[in-house]
């Protein structure tokens, strides 16, 4: 059976940030009554009464019954915005509805046999929800308050998509006149796969660490002895020092300056 949600609209004067701060100061939430054929109307609720009916998920998804003005009217919400923070409604949008125009709703879509489902069972899988709501068309009458995927005999590594929603009678889902295209998966199963973290090298040697046996030679470090009788490659033979150079016997070396005369 459908819940019922009574909302109790009042008009409200005063417009722009300043004066929804003081209204929300006072417990009330300002809002817009629009749609119907009629002008929309700048409208204010009870802080308490709204967030009593919002905290049911069913009241995103139902027909309202709003008294406005001493009058009774059919109405839909469209939007509200939340504090970030904090659990209140900061501002919400209600639409008028007409028995005879077909209204598109977002209807929450629940699973069914999730624990049960072969992937899962049989296969060792996890499940993985895709889409947890659907946008629908139908007449207000034939509004559901969501839709249900059974998923008991969905295997792994396959998918249901929005075409397997078995829908109620006088409801539709837009997407799907798109063509097959627009068929969206909405749930799969699949393995979980674990990241193996590969071993950290330790080759690196620490600073100022004789290379190990066999590791190439640091800058500076010896070179190995060559084999006996082995004659050098081309071109590595030793280079002869300059003179002058550092480490090398400068000519005449050792030899006191003769003072000139």
């Amino acid at each position: 059976m459908a819940q019922k949600f009574m909302l109790a609209a009042e008009p409200r004067a005063d417009a722009g940030k300043g004066a929804s701060r003081r209204l929300r100061r006072t417990g009330k939430v300002p809002g817009i009554l629009y749609g119907g054929g009629k002008p929309p109307m700048s409208v204010l609720f009870d802080g308490n009464q709204l967030m009593h009916n919002a905290e049911q998920e069913a009241f995103f998804s139902s027909i309202l019954d709003v008294t406005f003005q001493g009058e009774h009217l059919q109405a839909i919400a469209k939007d509200a915005q939340v504090h970030p923070a904090r659990r209140q409604i900061m501002h919400l949008d209600l639409q008028r509805v007409l028995a005879t125009e077909k209204i598109r709703m977002t209807v929450p879509l629940h699973f069914l046999n999730e624990a049960n489902a072969k992937g899962v069972k049989e296969q060792g899988g996890v499940i993985q929800h895709l889409m947890t709501e659907v946008d629908i068309l139908c007449l207000p009458k034939d509004l559901p308050e969501f839709l249900t995927l059974d998923i008991i005999e969905l295997e792994l590594n396959k998918n249901l998509h929005l075409s397997d929603i078995k829908l109620p009678q006088g409801v539709e889902i837009p997407a799907l006149v798109g063509g097959p295209d627009s068929d969206r998966p909405v749930v799969s199963i699949h393995v979980v796969r674990e990241e193996v973290e590969e071993p950290v090298a330790t080759a690196a040697l620490a600073e100022g660490a004789a290379p190990a046996e066999g590791d190439a030679t640091a800058e500076g470090a010896a070179a190995p002895p060559a084999a006996p009788g082995a004659k050098p490659a081309a071109g590595a033979a030793a280079a002869k020092p300059a003179a002058g150079a550092a480490g090398a016997p400068a000519k005449d070396a050792g030899k006191e300056a003769k003072p000139k005369k």
